[in-house]
Parts: structure tokens; sequence; C-alpha cells
């Protein structure tokens, strides 16, 4: 796993690097392709995908636990929803916190609904709400489930033995595998570089130093740095902490935009857009619009929500394998709850806030928002629009800087540990030389593409991970049938049933989990050393 997921890694590094014009050209084709022709299955998998999240959520099987029945947390639940919401999607509030909502504003599709401003609300609630996290909990649940309680691995294929048994230790599951390593790799080094430009593009603005390559190579060596030194320290010494420290950060820049901005609209905003967000989520999750209809639906849908759909899909083996690392002894109820509505709740009111203040100021700057030439300077032109003194504007500048830097590093650490794990047999305490490589590597990958092939890589490799949403649409509809397969045959008295390779019933096993932590084992904790002494 460790030599093939490197290689291809490389392969695509040097081809981005020798022609990016014809590389972005290649993958953003076949990435449109896929949305024209195929986009009809993101559809109805993330539909399926969140129809099954709340049944579950509801039904019998939500007492059972991610680990044994005496398991208990791991992390205390602030702690969890810190590190679930950083890994999860944190950055991308930051980022598109306040254009998206401006730009949907301005959208001829939104515009025609007659109350453009409501309706934008509605469709940024819509990409970023439910519909993600349920991505995420299908595959952190079938993770979590059959890792801590049924002893696997942690890997995707591991949440396939129901159905093809000890084939995933052959080729089938080292390919899910080597997919799952790709969309991960690529998509956080993707996220570094825009994340780069945004911060580059900040410090230009509040301290005027060279928004260039130098300013850029040197911010990526920092956070790469503080990043392998996270992720070194481990979950709980290393990426706990510096979440936990990002999430009062991320809520001390809500509260300061939301003094500064209008009160009144922006409550407005949260409340109606939430509220056409749940009436109308029926219709919106299953509408795919066909190539007769509407142009500007078609090109909206394409553009943005099956876009959305790869993109999350693409990204759910590194939050979906993140979620379920940080969630042993949780049961799937408080999985799926924290997961699904907790994430709903911050993005109504981050949106609310940064979005509804960003439309606000749209408006009345004349379009100053929406037409920024890219994303990320879109906070800090909303920044500028506030009729405040000079240096309060440059104080708010820099606090979203530091946020924005801290979101990024918390997303590469965790990332870099779902690598590991995965290139590492799925092993959820992976070495630490591992550690430090892939970390490394993707601060190397952000800096050759950025050097050489300028933000046309940067769109290149983003292109490529989102392609890798389709086949793995299709894992992910697999990996729900076969979760589904093992919790109808889920016996919870006695003892749990370990599955492992080369077992062929499930029953003949009745081993106790030797992974996590639960008060067994801490009941002798000179037998057990810590897993990140591990040679």
């Amino acid at each position: 796993m460790f030599f093939i997921a490197g290689a291809v890694v490389l392969a695509f590094i040097v081809v981005g690097i020798a022609i990016p014009e014809r590389f972005g050209e290649i993958t953003v084709a076949v990435r449109d392709g896929i949305g024209q022709n195929f986009g009809w299955i993101y559809v109805f998998a993330t539909t399926i995908f969140l129809v099954l999240s709340i049944w579950l959520l509801f039904s019998r099987f939500g007492s059972i636990r991610l680990g044994p029945d005496s398991s208990r947390p791991e992390f205390t639940t602030v702690a969890w929803f810190a590190m679930l919401f950083t890994a999860g999607m944190g950055i991308g509030l930051v980022f598109y916190g306040v254009y998206e909502p401006a730009l949907h504003m301005n959208d001829p599709f939104i515009t025609a609904s007659g109350d453009p401003q409501t309706t934008a609300m509605q469709y940024t609630l819509f990409h970023w709400g439910l519909h993600p996290w349920a991505i995420y909990i299908v595959l952190g649940l079938a993770l979590g489930y059959f890792c801590f309680r049924k002893g696997l691995p942690m890997r995707p294929a591991s949440a396939l033995y129901p159905l093809i048994g000890d084939r995933i230790n052959g080729w089938i599951g080292n390919l899910i595998d080597i997919l799952a390593v790709f969309g991960t790799l690529f998509g956080l080094a993707t996220s570094l570089g825009l994340g780069t430009q945004q911060i580059s593009y900040g410090l230009n603005h509040v301290f005027g130093l060279p928004d260039g390559q130098l300013m850029q190579i040197a911010i990526i060596c920092v956070i790469t740095a503080i990043a392998v030194t996270s992720v070194v320290a481990g979950v709980d010494k290393g990426i706990r902490r510096l979440a936990v420290t990002n999430m009062w950060m991320a809520a001390a820049l809500l509260l300061v935009m939301f003094l500064l901005g209008p009160k009144l609209f922006m409550i407005s905003m949260m409340s109606t857009g939430l509220g056409e967000y749940l009436q109308n989520i029926v219709q919106m999750s299953l509408s795919f619009f066909s190539p007769q209809g509407d142009p500007d639906a078609k090109a909206f849908s394409e553009g943005w929500s099956i876009f959305y759909w790869g993109w999350w899909i693409s990204w759910s083996p590194f939050v979906g394998m993140f979620l379920a690392r940080i969630s042993y002894g949780r049961t799937v109820r408080e999985f799926i709850s924290a997961s699904l509505f907790a994430p709903l709740g911050v993005s109504v009111i981050w949106f609310g806030v940064f979005g509804g203040t960003g439309m606000f100021y749209d408006e009345k700057t004349g379009g100053a928002i929406s037409g920024v030439d890219n994303e990320g300077a879109a906070t800090f032109a909303l920044i500028d629009a506030f009729p405040l003194p000079a240096v309060v504007l440059k104080a708010v500048a820099l606090l979203t800087i530091l946020v924005v830097a801290i979101f990024f590093i918390t997303s590469s650490d965790s990332g870099s540990l779902v690598v590991d794990m995965l290139t590492n047999g799925g092993d959820p305490h992976p070495v630490r030389a591992q550690r430090i490589f892939w970390a490394t590597m993707e601060g190397v990958i952000t800096i050759v593409l950025l050097v050489i092939g300028g933000s046309a890589a940067l769109t290149a490799l983003q292109a490529a991970a989102v392609s890798t949403g389709l086949p793995f649409t299709i894992v992910l509809l697999f990996i729900a049938a076969g979760l589904m397969k093992a919790l109808s045959a889920e016996r919870t008295a006695g003892t749990v049933p370990v599955v492992r390779s080369g077992s062929k019933d499930p029953s003949e096993r009745g081993d106790r989990i030797p992974v996590g932590r639960n008060e067994e084992a801490e009941s002798s904790p000179e037998e057990t050393p810590d897993p990140d002494e591990r040679k």
C-alpha cells in the first residue's frame, strides 16, 4: 500500500509539473463530463445516505457502541466535537463563508426565484448542511463499527467484509484503499494551496508583505512544520489541543463579526434561510436538471450542487476515517446525532453571520464582495467595507488569518493521520516515521505545484480529486449495504464476536477487541504500552 500509493502520487505530480495547462484541461473535462452524464448518481446516492443516517438514528441499532459493550468514549464531548468539526469542514466555512452566499445572490438561477437573498442562503445550507455529513457518517460509522467492535483494520475495504469476506485483503481491497489515499492526499494538498494563497493575500493586505511565491513557500513550510509536530504528538496531545484552540478562536471571530455586522439582517437570514432549506430539502435533494430544461438551473446544479457532492464524497475517506478514529466508545445514536445536527447548527449560524453580512455589504458596495478575483479575498473585502478605523479593521483581518492558518493545520494533521493509517495496514496508531513522511509530503506536493504549475496545477489537482468521487460513490453504496447486513446480524448480549481474516464464521470467534481504550485496558496500564512509542 505504501509504495503503490506513493508511486501514484508521484506520477500525478510529475504530470502536473510537466504539462500543467494540458493536465488541467483533461482533468477539468473529466470532472465536467462526470457531472453532466453521471450527476444523477451523486443526487440519488447522497439522498440515500441521508435517509439511511436518519433511519439509523431512530432505529433499534442506535444503542450499539463503536467498541465492546463495556467501552466508553475516549475524548470529552467538547474535544470530540471540536475535532469532528475542524476536520470535517471548518476550513471550508472560513474560505467560502462570505463568498458563496454573495455569489449565489447574483446567479441567474437564484435571482429568478424572486427572493435572491433567502434563496442564496437556502442553497448554501443545502450544500453545507445535512448531505455532506450524511456521506461522512456512512463511512465513519461503518469503519468505527468494523474496527472497534469487530476487530478489523481501519481501512475502507474492511467495511465490505460482510459482502466479499477475505477478498478485502486482495486487489479489490487494495484498489479501494489506494483510491482513498489519492482523494485524501490530493484534496488536502489542493486545500493547503488555496489556503496558502488566502493567508498570503491576508498578510499582504494587513502588513504589506509581498504576496508572491517566496511568501507562499514560507507559509507552507510553517504550517507543515506545525502539522508534523501535531501529528507526531498523537491525537490526544496534538490534534485534540489544536482543534479545541481552533474552535474557541473561530467562536471569537464569529462573535466579532456578529457585533460588527447588521444584526437583524443576519438573524433574518439564519431563520428564513433555515426554514426554506428544511421546507424544500426533499425537492432540492432529488432535483436533477436535464439538458433540455432551464439552462440556468442546469448550470447552477452542475457547477455547485453536483460539484459539491463529488467533492464531499472524495473527502469521505479522510473525514470518515478520522471521525471513526476519534469516536471509540460512542453509540451509533451519539455518533449520528452529533455528526448530523451539530454541524448543521454551526453552519446556519456561521453562514448567517458571515454570508448574511457579505450579502448586505455586497449590495451596499455595488458587488465588491462577489466581484473579487478569488474566493479567499472575499472575507478581507468584507472587512474593508466596515465603517471602522483602520486599526480595528487590521485587528479583525489578523484574527481571520490566524483562524484560517490553524484550520489548515488541523486539516493537515488529521488528514496525514488518515493517510498514515491507510498505508500502515489500517493500524489506528501508525508509526511515527510514517506520520512524518506523509505530513511532510503534503507540504512538498503543494510547494512543487505552486512554484512550477501555479494555480492551474492546483485547479487540475482539485478536479482530479473530485473525479474520484464517482467510483467512490459506488464503493460507499456497497459499504452502506455491508453495514446494514452486519447490524442486522448484531447480537448485543455477551461477548462481541470478532471478525478477522481467515474466519469464515464470525460466531466461531469470541475474542475481545484489542484496540481503543476501555475499562479493562485502563485497569492494567503497566501492561499496555503507549501506541505512540511503537518502533
